[in-house]
């Protein structure tokens, strides 16, 4: 039987990597080593990871996920490398799951596994975009293209070969994508197995959200796509998924044309859906807890109210504030029994569709109108087999919240490849100017010596180190507690 090495970059995220060392120590019938890199955080970290007899790893300073994952990939013992984040809990037969795939294909370089569809966080958009990524798992082909740090396992000759993750990423972005693309291209086997479960612990915030979309993933997974010139058709980047940016964006020429010729009655429209779509939302939001929700909640309910004085459409308000009071009394107030709760969830139910239907009633009649309604169904339904998913697991409520939220995701996907063309533009004609930063699609250089820290450690593997990039004194001190934590 094959040895495991499960290593975990941490930065500043004691209060989730506990949770997650608990879990991995529930783990059954297999032995592994945990290698925790504490990558230069600041709080209790590295002694959270001692107390649980880890192998602790320290950088000197925040060098990113990839480095750290291949620091802690350099120290490790076992023939295969699970890489976990932090905030990321296992299931007892996580590990054993992922072992005995290795086992029975030899000709498997790589495994990945997906989250759950039951994420800790049960916040509105924690639940969206946690389920998104366990929808898009389960739904993507068995033989992926990339490869995924979350939950992913790689044999460690494999890794070696290939030099580990591309540490010009800097800070949390494609690094494991990039890896796998390098991989899958040489024609590895990288299987994603949906029955391999983790806990993902992370509460999502709105602009943490965007901006790992935009910053973090979209536009350097852009600039990889077109360094490789491969458009793979899966995972979030199927042709439906494709096909749904380019009608979002139709849609908002659409919309801002209907805006200019059927004036302030369609904006009063668009705005009282997205109001009414989004009231999952803005009831679970607080002063204390997401306090710009709240300022928008309230912003948007004034542009209504101002549009429907100015429209004549006094008429429209006292509906939509009942509407939203009533889903706001069904979430502050629970309610002990599943009958009480499905019969409040009917009730509101269908109060929210008759409001609805009450607007779209008051629609002004114009042919772009019609067309951007139509658009808009078609997108829907493009992407319903997601909603229905939603649906099944948190009621549909969340599922039309999501929506708004939804839309807005392909439009900044096409934001994001937008951006990233240009950014690949000006690399390419203007390489002199172009900055090694963290969006540097570049790859690495494919070698067959396991990657080395410094020329001690060279001199000792019988390779040559590459230390033009890299101090002469080792960057990690080991303080090593026990190598195998018991199951």
């Amino acid at each position: 039987m094959s040895s495991v090495s499960v290593v975990i970059p941490v930065h500043n995220a004691a209060g989730y990597l506990r949770e997650c060392l608990e879990h991995l120590r529930q783990s059954v019938n297999v032995e592994y080593e945990c290698i925790v890199v504490d990558d230069g955080s600041t709080d209790e970290s590295a002694e959270i990871a001692a107390q649980f007899g880890t192998t602790v790893l320290r950088t000197d300073r925040k060098r990113g996920p990839a480095f750290a994952r291949n620091l802690g990939a350099g120290k490790a013992h076992g023939e295969i490398l699970l890489f976990i984040d932090a905030d990321v809990c296992v299931y007892p037969d996580t590990i054993a799951r992922i072992m005995a795939t290795f086992e029975q294909d030899a000709g498997v370089a790589a495994v990945i596994g997906s989250y759950d569809d039951c994420p800790e966080s049960q916040d509105f958009l924690s639940r969206y975009r946690n389920l998104m990524h366990c929808y898009v798992h389960h739904h993507s082909h068995r033989e992926a293209c990339t490869f995924w740090s979350g939950c992913g396992a790689i044999r460690k000759s494999i890794f070696h070969k290939y030099s580990g993750f591309n540490e010009s990423y800097e800070r949390p972005a494609i690094e494991d994508i990039e890896l796998g693309f390098r991989m899958s291209r040489d024609g590895n086997k990288i299987l994603l197995d949906a029955s391999i479960l983790v806990k993902h612990l992370k509460r999502w915030s709105f602009l943490s959200l965007v901006k790992t979309d935009i910053l973090d993933r979209g536009i350097p997974w852009t600039e990889l796509i077109l360094e490789d010139r491969f458009l793979p058709n899966d995972l979030n980047l199927q042709l439906s998924q494709r096909v749904s940016v380019a009608l979002v964006f139709i849609l908002l020429g659409i919309a801002s044309a209907g805006a200019w010729y059927a004036g302030s009655a369609f904006i009063l429209v668009l705005l009282t859906l997205l109001f009414l779509t989004l009231i999952p939302f803005w009831v679970e939001s607080t002063w204390k807890t997401t306090p710009k929700a709240v300022i928008a909640a309230t912003v948007q309910i004034t542009a209504i109210a101002l549009l429907a004085y100015h429209n004549r459409a006094n008429w429209m308000i006292p509906p939509v504030l009942l509407a939203y009071a009533l889903l706001f009394v069904k979430h502050r107030y629970s309610f002990t029994s599943l009958r009480r709760k499905q019969i409040t969830g009917l009730v509101c139910g269908i109060y929210l569709a008759f409001v609805v239907l009450m607007v779209v009633i008051y629609l002004p009649h114009h042919p772009l109108i019609f067309w951007f309604f139509l658009l808009l169904s078609v997108t829907i339904l493009l992407n319903s087999q997601f909603y229905v998913f939603l649906a099944g697991r948190t009621g549909g409520l969340l599922a039309l919240g999501a929506i708004p939220f939804h839309l807005l995701f392909h439009f900044y996907n096409g934001i994001s490849f937008l951006a990233g063309g240009a950014r690949y533009l000006v690399h390419h004609l203007f390489p002199n100017r172009s900055n090694g930063g963290q969006f540097d699609a570049s790859k690495q250089p494919v070698t067959h010596a396991p990657p080395v820290r410094n020329r001690a450690a060279a001199a000792s593997a019988g390779v040559q180190a590459d230390v033009r990039n890299r101090p002469n004194s080792p960057i990690w001190q080991a303080n090593s507690t026990g190598n195998n934590p018991a199951p």
